[in-house]
């Protein structure tokens, strides 16, 4: 763990500078975008509005969103460690990496990608068919107090990320045997709410803006949501974790990263576009669509803030039972 920490510190050092557009490069071809999930998925609705508001604003002349899906982002991080020092190759950069180095998952060719910026919070959630005789967080805990293998989980797209952890966090709070629960990894959270309405799952744990077609709709219902307070728009009626006792709040982020290599200039002209994007005003209503918290972070405060939140997953991850070398029950459900 501390070497990994002591990684990611001195691998992401980059310049202060970050508030005015670098004159001395600017991207002369189309830029690719990595996204670690499968497409319709949050991560991959928040890439394609932040590419398409890139484009638009003149910071690129075109950007390609790449779809890369598979466990500890492996798939999408190889394809971003294929271009070292080539600032036309982006990714997104989101909890589930920092979680990834928390369980030592990721080969050390792999953690010396370089952060960028942080863009926003987001919250997990636990939710279930409109239908579901679960009604609240005190039914769905009583019930897998009584038998933890009762309902099959679906999460994306790796144990032990913080999807699966915004689950066996506050149900470990609230006294369930977490390594007993029937857990279902899907390659995105489009695809484990698909599989929810269409009864092939119990329960799903995802972030907010998976939920919102569904929510609009009528067919699901959230138990709780890992958030300090209630949140607006369809999510005004679902209660925190909070208020139902189980003192939980989801540690949760998106952002962009770079490949390793990238000089000054390269950081400084993605760091100053990505921040004027996040200043305009359909980039602000597209968060706030989704529920989340806009949090911009230049790159050395993502960078101390990813290395903060390598060693409390690593804790938490210990605590919960949930590193590599301990056996977690995965249920197949489709």
């Amino acid at each position: 763990m501390a070497a990994v920490c002591s990684t990611l510190m001195a691998g992401h050092a980059v310049a202060q500078n970050t508030t005015a557009t670098s004159t001395t490069w600017k991207p002369t071809k189309a830029t690719e975008f990595i996204v670690p999930s499968g497409a319709g998925a949050a991560l991959d609705v928040a890439a394609r509005k932040l590419t398409e508001l890139l484009t638009r604003e003149g910071f690129a002349p075109s950007i390609v969103v790449s779809n890369k899906s598979g466990a500890h982002s492996i798939a999408a991080l190889e394809s971003l460690n294929r271009h070292p020092g080539d600032a036309h190759t982006l990714m997104t950069l989101s909890t589930s990496y920092g979680n990834s180095l928390a369980q030592n998952a990721l080969p050390a060719h792999l953690q010396n990608s370089t952060p960028l910026v942080t863009l926003f919070r987001e919250f997990t959630t636990v939710v279930v068919r409109a239908d579901s005789p679960l009604k609240n967080a005190h039914d769905l805990i009583a019930q897998l107090r009584q038998d933890p293998e009762k309902y099959s989980i679906g999460i994306a797209t790796t144990l032990g990320n913080h999807i699966h952890l915004g689950a066996a966090r506050p149900l470990q709070q609230g006294g369930v045997d977490i390594k007993k629960l029937r857990i279902v990894p899907y390659k995105s959270s489009a695809e484990s709410m698909t599989a929810l309405v269409g009864g092939h799952l119990d329960v799903v744990s995802a972030t907010t803006p998976n939920l919102l077609p569904y929510l609009q709709s009528g067919r699901v219902r959230i138990l709780a949501i890992a958030a300090d307070q209630r949140l607006g728009g369809v999510f005004a009626q679902s209660p925190t974790w909070k208020e139902q006792g189980i003192d939980y709040v989801s540690d949760s982020f998106q952002g962009v990263m770079a490949p390793s290599g990238l000089g000054e200039p390269q950081k400084t002209y993605w760091v100053s576009a990505l921040r004027k994007v996040s200043e305009t005003r359909e980039w602000k209503d597209f968060v706030a669509l989704n529920q989340w918290d806009a949090q911009f972070l230049g790159p050395k405060e993502t960078a101390r803030a990813l290395t903060e939140q390598v060693a409390r997953s690593h804790a938490l991850l210990l605590e919960l039972g949930l590193l590599p070398a301990t056996a977690v029950k995965v249920a197949n459900a489709r």
